[in-house]
């Protein structure tokens, strides 16, 4: 402590400020490394929250005093605790997604909720649920839903409800098929609500999978998919996975077709009923003379011919149907009309006696056979002109690009690398600060007194001289003495055969601002001795 105070006193004003600071600088390095150390790893709780939900984190995590970070629209906590975190906020319905379902409709009482109130509510709420189950999609990271149902006006029953899906992928944009599922899935739970009749949009604002037709006309395109994925899967049971490749063509019908006839057959009738009438009528007719006896009251008088007819008539109506045919046919587009399949089949490898390694295709034999497996498998139509060609040919090994996965020991280990770059930073400063600040400042004042002791006996014999002369020169300028190396005279001679003024004075010459803070030093000292 002595000797460290000694250097201490030694020093000049602005070395004494530099050393400082150097010190405190270091010392607020080795408090941050240890405040770094000790502080907790932090780890991504929620990212991509709305604003009221992630409000509404932030204010759970204040209320169980657990610490957190946030950078951006990212809440970050102690990583022991997050999987707990995680779980227990989610017991309590957090995050909210912000899509309520039929829980709205527990909140409606009797009174005052009108018949309009309700089925708003209602809407909301299936709303809710089905952007719930859009949500449930690995692929699918958001998601809303709009039902127009003009169900409401009594006076419009012949309009259609529609629906929009709004839906924000999770990573890889949304295909064509998993469009296809989510307007099943929406208009399966509207009552009808046909699926052509749901749009589904991205975020990037297309429609996804926009189809002008039915939607469960399938394309040419997922039909050769289809195909393909068949006879690949077939074909690789036999050969192996990745020796064989292929291809599959399917040419459908685009338009679409309306036949009906209608046929009558005039040699083929039916009775389909009878009407039988009959008729009878009879009269009678009788004539006699006019006398005078045929008008008395006795009437014995009358005489005369008389004549009865008869008359009996019957009409029978037969109704017959001819016979007719109609037939109605519809043809919808998708049908196909060629099937074009390509199979390549890797063969094997044989190494000769002599090291050579050569190619052997499959035989015919087995070539056959896996062509006739092909044409079950797709449904091969010779009147429909299908072609199928199946080939062995050499296919060439690639490797695949990268390197291969393995496991690390450091991925045992949850690393801050963020903490640890900041940690090498500090210790970096640290270690600058203390080897190139402060040892040398300490070190230029040991060892110029060290250089002393040498000439202790001509110091004490010229002391008194080198004080006037710092003296004469602490208010003007120091001029150096003139270095002898420069100068191109001979070098000073050793300390055997040289004057010990001669060489201080070369000393001096040389350096200049540490002899002045020496002398100093020596003049302090005098003075506190008087």
């Amino acid at each position: 402590m002595q000797q460290i105070g000694t250097v201490w006193v030694n020093l000049g004003r602005r070395k004494q400020i530099i050393v400082a600071g150097a010190v405190a600088l270091v010392f607020l390095g080795i408090l941050a490394m240890s405040r770094i150390a000790t502080a907790p790893s932090m780890s991504l709780l929620y990212a991509g929250l709305e604003n009221g939900a992630a409000g509404d984190i932030v204010r759970a995590l204040d209320q169980r005093g657990v610490a957190y970070e946030i950078k951006g629209g990212s809440i970050y906590v102690p990583g022991a605790q997050r999987d707990e975190l995680r779980m227990t906020l989610a017991s309590e319905g957090l995050p909210a997604n912000g899509n309520r379902g039929y829980e709205l409709l527990d909140s409606l009482s009797g009174f005052g909720t009108t018949s309009q109130m309700f089925d708003a509510a209602y809407w909301r709420a299936k709303e809710g649920e089905l952007a719930r189950t859009i949500v449930g999609s690995p692929h699918v990271s958001q998601a809303r839903v709009h039902i127009a149902n003009g169900s409401a006006n009594p006076f419009q029953r012949t309009v259609n409800p529609t629906a929009s899906a709004y839906v924000v992928p999770a990573g890889a944009q949304i295909t064509g098929d998993q469009a296809k599922a989510i307007r099943y899935l929406v208009a399966s739970a509207v009552s009808g609500l046909t699926p052509e009749n749901v749009a589904v949009i991205d975020s990037n604002g297309a429609v996804i999978g926009a189809q002008d037709s039915a939607v469960a006309s399938d394309t040419a395109d997922d039909k050769a998919r289809q195909l393909r994925e068949r006879v690949l899967r077939l074909v690789e049971a036999r050969v192996g996975a990745g020796n064989a490749v292929v291809e599959v063509s399917v040419d459908t019908v685009t338009e679409s077709e309306s036949i009906r006839e209608r046929r009558f057959d005039p040699e083929s009738r039916v009775a389909i009923s009878t009407d039988v009438e009959e008729r009878s009528d009879s009269a009678r007719n009788q004539s006699a003379d006019v006398t005078v006896a045929s008008n008395l009251p006795d009437g014995d008088g009358a005489g005369g011919d008389e004549s009865n007819s008869t008359a009996t008539q019957t009409r029978e109506r037969v109704n017959y149907e001819v016979s007719e045919t109609e037939v109605e046919v519809h043809r919808a587009p998708g049908a196909i009309k060629r099937l074009t399949v390509a199979v390549l089949v890797n063969g094997s490898r044989i190494t000769g006696a002599d090291g050579v390694e050569t190619f052997e295709p499959i035989p015919q034999s087995e070539l056959d056979a896996l062509e006739e497996l092909v044409a079950s498998a797709v449904g091969f139509s010779a009147d429909r002109g299908d072609v199928i060609t199946l080939k062995s040919l050499d296919l060439p090994a690639v490797d695949p690009q990268g390197t291969t996965v393995v496991t690390s020991i450091w991925q045992r280990f949850h690393l801050d690398v963020m903490s640890l770059v900041q940690m090498a930073v500090l210790a970096a400063v640290s270690v600058v600060l203390g080897l190139f600040v402060i040892r040398p400042i300490l070190t230029n004042q040991t060892a110029t007194p060290a250089l002393l002791p040498a000439t202790a006996s001509a110091a004490e014999d010229t002391q008194s001289v080198l004080v006037g002369e710092v003296a004469a020169n602490d208010s003007a300028e120091f001029e150096p003495l003139p270095n002898p190396a420069q100068a191109g005279a001979a070098p000073l001679p050793g300390p055997q055969g040289a004057d010990a003024v001669d060489r201080l004075r070369s000393m001096i010459g040389d350096k200049q601002e540490e002899t002045v803070e020496i002398l100093r030093s020596w003049l302090e000292e005098s003075e506190e001795r008087v």
